[in-house]
């Protein structure tokens, strides 16, 4: 009798080309292959074309401090609820955000600006 030195170790089977990471320019969806997006480009459709930059209108006129007296002002920067506009809807830099928003709360403690809208409370 001979005996062979077989391993016992089962097999690892190769891994099938559907589970294999594709490179993402190569991804075909149902609806076919994706088209290639140039610098800025949005694909078509109702807001097609680059977006506009967007800037912050506080460092675009210099300002260093935000004042909180002026309620007109900062009123522009709430929501119809009364909620602090986002950064990426106004376009400010982190830094005025900060500061509009200690601006706000502010107003809001002196009851310049109002915390909720009359909506809101029920009235």
């Amino acid at each position: 009798m001979e005996e062979t030195n077989k391993s016992t170790t089962p097999e690892i089977p190769a891994a099938s080309p559907a589970s294999a990471p594709r490179p993402a320019s190569s991804f075909s969806g149902p609806r076919g292959p994706r088209p290639e997006r140039t610098n800025g480009q949005r694909r078509g459709g109702r807001f097609s074309g680059p977006r506009p930059p967007k800037f912050c209108p506080f460092c675009a006129q210099k300002v260093k401090y935000i004042d909180y007296k002026v309620g007109e002002q900062l009123r522009r920067y709430l929501t119809d609820h009364g909620k602090i506009k986002a950064r990426r809807k106004i376009g400010t830099c982190a830094k005025h955000q900060r500061r509009l928003a200690l601006a706000i709360k502010r107003a809001r403690h002196v009851a310049l600006l109002p915390f909720t809208t009359e909506s809101t409370r029920g009235e």
